[in-house]
């Protein structure tokens, strides 16, 4: 796995600024210094500080970006960075702070000066989760990179907030390397092989294999793989940290570890990024792991899907009929709408195995949620307004985008079929809401549910303030922050 950068945590000491080599960071708002350490900076500078602060370029600088002063005078470090960053700065300003002082990592040391910030456990998240890299299949010496340490006014106070913040970047990293992984790595057998590794964190894993699906009826999951050489799984993962006997919160995630579309095969280009069709999965199990790291006090199942959609002389064709372990049956029209087929099996084995108080699934199910929300948002479907309002306050808290679509009956009606109880498509206009719909299919009547459509989160194709080209990890924050506030601390009804 990708290693968290944890940096040193050193007790603010103005007499260490003057020798300090490298690269220094300040915090500081406003058009003058005001904190301790930036009118420390400014004098030892000779007020090169209050220059900069006070002139035209300053006033570009947006909360969480910096200003540089190469070489300053004075100091014995290459460069001070002026990070704006004012005290009463939202969480999102904080997080893209710590992703610039992230952006400085490299060969030279950096001291970030952050005193007592009140957002100093924010930008500590957002540095760890910047500092992300996936590399490993660059070849070539790889250059050994300086350290990070952090100069604060209350140690053990910080030193808290980086033991929480590594928590959350670890489940990220975790979705966000399972992600990344070419499908020859990330088989469904290697992908169950990192999730059982959760067992060291105190989190139970069984893996089902394909005779157990077979006999548990799960045949719209073993339909999609049944064209691969990778055998299809199911991992389910309990982490039992609430009460003895309570119904656990329950997360199930697609996990269609490289999808051709099958027989419906996809057009060759753009069809390498299909190594993220699993990423629901990742985002299950990157949840899971930041549960038991942080010892969260509720009880969570994660299940997911684990499956290869291949062209195959014995792959499932358009026009199968194939029965569901609910019982019933499903015209399979297109063989590139297989992540609904994988999720109705696990959703409906999650409900009649675990009854959960409630079920929150993530697929990157269609193009179709791209064309209606872009990148900057991932749909959000559901049957209650309690549940799907509390996750959508956990979303917008973390700034992580997420907008409700419509559901109705018009669109449920569009999945009739003349030969089976339905089909697994029903045209391309409203695409993700059908499919919505669809899954719906699988969900009991009183059970709280909430599909999340993720296809445009998950893969970006240029960096963010707290992530760099790639995968996001998107959800794995929002899911976590949901549980904590509606699961786990004075649990609230859904």
């Amino acid at each position: 796995m990708s290693d968290v950068l944890v940096p040193e945590i050193l007790s603010y000491d103005a007499d260490d600024l003057a020798a300090r080599t490298g690269r220094i960071v300040v915090l500081v708002e406003g058009s003058s210094p005001a904190t301790p350490a930036a009118r420390r900076l400014d004098r030892l500078t000779r007020g090169a500080v209050g220059r900069a602060m006070a002139s035209e370029a300053w006033g570009r600088v947006k909360p969480g970006e910096s200003l540089e002063l190469a070489y300053p005078a004075g100091l014995g470090a290459s460069a001070l960075h002026l990070v704006h960053l004012p005290r009463r700065a939202d969480l999102a300003a904080a997080r893209k702070a710590g992703g610039t002082i992230a952006r400085l990592y490299g060969a030279e040391p950096v001291l970030a000066v952050i005193e007592g910030h009140p957002r100093h456990g924010e930008l500590i998240l957002g540095l760890l989760l910047r500092a992300y890299s996936f590399d490993q299949y660059k070849s070539g010496e790889k250059k050994a990179k300086a350290a990070v340490s952090l100069m604060v006014a209350d140690v053990a106070a910080v030193q808290a907030s980086v033991t929480a913040a590594t928590a959350l970047a670890q489940g990220v990293f975790l979705t966000r390397d399972l992600v990344n992984e070419p499908a020859n790595v990330l088989t469904t057998t290697e992908f169950s092989h990192r999730l059982t590794g959760l067992r060291d964190l105190g989190v139970h894993v069984e893996v089902l294999d394909e005779a157990e699906l077979e006999r548990l009826g799960m045949r719209l999951l073993l339909a999609v793989g049944v064209g691969s050489e990778c055998p299809s799984q199911v991992v389910v993962m309990r982490w039992n940290g609430g009460q003895a006997g309570e119904a656990p919160f329950a997360l199930v995630g697609k996990g269609v570890c490289f999808d051709t579309g099958g027989i419906s095969i996809k057009p060759a280009g753009g069809m390498e990024e299909m190594t993220m069709d699993m990423g629901g999965a990742g985002v299950v199990a990157g949840v899971m792991k930041t549960l038991a790291l942080r010892g969260a006090k509720a009880n969570v199942v994660g299940l997911v899907g684990l499956v290869e959609n291949m062209p195959d002389g014995r792959a499932q064709r358009p026009g199968d009929i194939v029965k569901s372990m609910k019982g019933d049956t499903v015209e399979v029209i297109n063989t590139d709408a297989e992540g609904r087929l994988v999720l109705a099996d696990v959703l409906w084995y999650a409900q009649e195995t675990f009854h959960p108080k409630a079920i929150i699934n993530l697929a990157t199910l269609t193009g179709a949620i791209i064309v209606a929300l872009g990148s900057e948002h991932a749909g959000v479907f559901s049957n209650n307004d309690t549940l799907c309002n509390a996750f959508l306050k956990a979303a917008a808290a973390e700034h992580e985008g997420a907008w409700r679509m419509p559901m109705g009956q018009a669109y449920d009606d569009r999945l009739k079929s003349r030969l089976a109880d339905m089909m697994n498509v029903g045209g391309r206009d409203g695409g993700a809401i059908v499919a919505a719909q669809f899954i719906k299919r699988f969900i009991k009547d009183d059970m709280p549910w909430v599909h999340l459509d993720i296809a445009g989160v998950t893969l970006l194709k240029g960096d963010t303030p707290t992530a760099p080209k790639g995968a996001t990890g998107w959800g794995v924050l929002a899911l976590n922050r949901l549980i904590a506030d509606t699961f786990e601390t004075a649990p609230k009804a859904v």
